[in-house]
């Protein structure tokens, strides 16, 4: 079965009558692709399902409120973005309480999609290094290949913040990959 057209799923969704079906179909549609979004930014597995919960608990709950000023895709994304940036300062500030940091997920949880491969181990190391929202620009642009329109929609930033802001993400994991 392909995608389910956007305007497709809000109908459903909007309906009284299939609203369930719709729910079903949503995330039939977007599970995977946003699981593998979140998981390479929080790492852990247990996380990242009770993040992608949160997420489709808010989509469900911000559909009769949903203007349709962007695509279905880019708003769940840009929900996405927020719920895993506000786990991420959650997680620093109760590591800062502990008196220590700590990186996010278990270096020894593995996760889907990932190979064991050096080369892939490496950039998820100095992945885990740059700054939560850099993280998300980086993961979006790189491994989602999101237009930086798109992106500017998904994160409330300008294109030309986010070029730049990508630029330094892919200079830092540059250097990691040199120095280690």
């Amino acid at each position: 079965m392909g995608e389910p057209e956007e305007q497709e799923l809000l109908h459903l969704l909007r309906n009284p009558l299939t609203k369930e079906k719709g729910l079903r179909l949503l995330i039939e549609t977007y599970q995977q692709r946003l699981y593998q979004l979140i998981r390479r930014m929080v790492i852990s597995h247990d996380d990242t399902d009770e993040i992608l919960q949160l997420i489709f608990i808010k989509v469900w709950k911000g559909i009769p409120g949903f203007r349709g000023d962007s695509g279905l895709y880019t708003w769940i994304y840009r929900i996405a973005i927020h719920e895993v940036l506000n786990f991420l300062n959650q997680k620093k500030k109760r590591a800062w309480i502990n008196d220590k940091i700590v990186m996010p997920g278990n270096k020894d949880d593995v996760w889907i999609g990932f190979t064991g491969d050096e080369l892939q181990k490496k950039l998820l190391e100095a992945m885990q290094l740059l700054p939560e929202k850099q993280r998300a620009v980086f993961n979006l642009r790189y491994f989602e290949e999101i237009p930086y329109e798109q992106l500017a929609v998904i994160t409330g930033t300008s294109v030309g913040a986010l070029k730049a802001s990508y630029h330094l993400a892919v200079k830092k994991i540059q250097e990691y990959f040199l120095n280690h």
